[in-house]
């Protein structure tokens, strides 16, 4: 089990982005949230087992159609912060 916060930039408020990750991250079987930041970037905080995350990060890497994602950082995080289901924030 892991726990990653991914930032991600381009074109990707005001396209879905928030939306559809809610629904990929329920396909995919990971929990946590995703909101997006004043900045113009969304942030989502992913937990899972390993391979679940990083097919959530290669689904962030692309985004829903519509989106340009310009780039994807991602950081470790306590497990202790994620929550239970995937909920989108604001």
């Amino acid at each position: 089990m892991t726990a990653q916060r991914f930032l991600v930039t381009g074109r990707v408020q005001g396209v879905g982005f928030r939306w559809s990750a809610v629904q990929a991250a329920e396909r995919i079987g990971v929990t946590g949230w995703v909101r997006n930041l004043p900045s113009g970037e969304v942030e989502a905080l992913v937990a899972g087992d390993d391979d679940a995350v990083e097919r959530m990060a290669d689904w962030l890497r692309q985004g829903p159609p519509g989106a340009r994602v310009d780039a994807v950082s991602a950081t470790l995080v306590d497990l202790a912060d994620a929550p239970r289901g995937f909920a989108l924030r604001r």
